[in-house]
């Protein structure tokens, strides 16, 4: 049961960066919640999310994420994921390109008995990204 738990809140977290209804990322991640790998500047927890998936959403406004691969414990979930959008708004202090991306990325994402996200584990190909934006050197 743990498992379809854990499932949900990843599934409604990703909802949630997909739609752009960040404010739900409050009722699935911890408030003391630990990412260990944070973007530059992220701040902790729920509000840490917000901002960081808030960017990316205005960099990317039909940002998608497609999880291909999933593994299951009962606290712990792996997968791998595709993100796609097209960059139509700033992104780390450059301007829109019009560019379409797909970038690859894997998560491991620890919950509590509660199905809050605790912990997470996480990285994507950001550089292959901004290559494919003409923001990066081949």
């Amino acid at each position: 049961m743990a498992q379809q738990t854990n499932i949900a809140a990843q599934t409604a977290f990703g909802e949630a960066v997909v739609t752009g209804n960040l404010d739900a990322i409050d009722g699935i991640v911890a408030p003391d919640s630990v990412d260990h790998d944070p973007a530059p500047g992220q701040a902790p927890g729920p509000e840490g999310y917000k901002a960081m998936f808030g960017e990316l959403r205005e960099a990317f406004p039909d940002l998608h994420v497609e999880v291909e691969h999933l593994v299951a414990t009962d606290d712990e979930l792996a997968f791998a994921y595709v993100i796609t959008g097209t960059h139509m708004g700033p992104l780390m202090g450059r301007p829109a390109t019009g560019r379409k991306v797909s970038y690859r990325g894997m998560q491991i994402s620890r919950f509590d008995r509660d199905g809050k996200l605790v912990e997470r584990w996480g990285s994507s190909d950001e550089l292959g990204m901004l290559r494919q934006l003409g923001l990066a050197e081949v």
